[in-house]
């Protein structure tokens, strides 16, 4: 490579307004089809847990706490989940969408990443089913 060539590139470049973005300060409209956070309406989820079925990460469990009264909890593991959009796609009742708004999810621990969608009284109901079935046993003496 010639010496000339090359100082005329360097040139060039030096000359040419810089191309990086200074996000966040200057932010770009979120692309529609965008695939961030997944959302869950429970007004139109009927429990059939296909969704569940459907998850190849196992990102979602759906709890029943009355099946017959439509009340049901979603948690959503958002550390496993690969945004594929399976769940989306197999969803019978357009309960479960992905939010293109909502995908800046870094955070310190990993509480975060793990969400309950449902009536407030409902997940307060499983998540205290949940920590009486992990807690552990007293041992006999």
């Amino acid at each position: 490579m010639k010496i000339t060539t090359m100082l005329g590139d360097v040139l060039r470049s030096l000359l040419r307004p810089n191309s990086t973005q200074q996000y966040p300060a200057e932010r770009q409209p979120d692309p529609e089809r965008l695939r961030g956070k997944l959302v869950w309406n429970g007004e139109k989820c009927t429990g059939c847990a296909l969704c569940v079925k459907e998850c190849p990460a196992l990102a979602i469990e759906l709890i029943t706490l009355d099946k017959a009264a439509k009340r049901f909890v979603m948690r959503y593991h958002i550390y496993r989940c690969t945004f594929c959009a399976q769940c989306v796609e197999n969803c019978r009742f357009g309960c479960l969408q992905m939010s293109n708004t909502d995908w800046e999810l870094a955070a310190a621990d990993k509480s975060a990443f793990t969400v309950y969608y449902g009536k407030e009284h409902d997940i307060e109901m499983a998540r205290s089913a949940q920590a009486a079935s992990t807690k552990p046993e007293p041992a006999e003496g």
